[in-house]
């Protein structure tokens, strides 16, 4: 299991190219927002334009709310854009994407806000986006470091699945 904080889960997800990545997120964010969490994206480039590409393609209840959605690159001052976003009146949702690194030290970014904010009993849930080929990591060792999954059919729990 990766966390040791009962109100924060970690998740991992696999994608191979941006159009991939946007492809798996959307289907879930709309699924998330149904249920009222507040979605942030952290993430080391740009994926508005396959973001607003696809959204016309898929039939989602909540386009705009997902449109709405920061999809720009937001790597500059991260602990900022946390803590703006850290909402402690509902569920909050984190969906981080880069390098191995960049998704490493915005987790340790992420976990620091949420203490010094003392989110209590509020569910956080933390995706963590790799892109298969680019990490040094094998997915193995990533997978282990988590408490779940999410791919194109779905968030599942590790002991599911390994």
């Amino acid at each position: 299991m990766g966390c040791t904080n009962d109100n924060i889960k970690k998740i991992c997800n696999f994608y191979v190219s941006d159009w991939h990545l946007a492809v798996m997120l959307l289907p879930y964010i709309n699924k998330e927002i149904n249920e009222g969490v507040k979605i942030t994206t952290i993430l080391e480039k740009d994926i508005k334009n396959n973001i607003e590409t696809l959204i016309g393609r898929l039939n989602l209840k909540n386009e705009d709310e997902i449109l709405n959605i920061n999809w720009n690159d937001n790597s500059n001052n991260i602990e900022k854009y946390i803590q703006r976003n850290l909402d402690d009146k509902r569920q909050n949702l984190f969906i981080i994407n880069g390098n191995k690194d960049y998704i490493e030290n915005t987790n340790e970014k992420l976990f620091k806000c949420i203490k010094e904010k003392r989110v209590q009993g509020k569910f956080i849930k933390i995706v963590d986006c790799y892109e298969i080929g680019k990490d040094d990591k094998k997915m193995y060792d990533i997978i282990k470091m988590h408490d779940g999954i999410l791919n194109t059919s779905g968030e599942y729990e590790i002991q599911k699945i390994v």
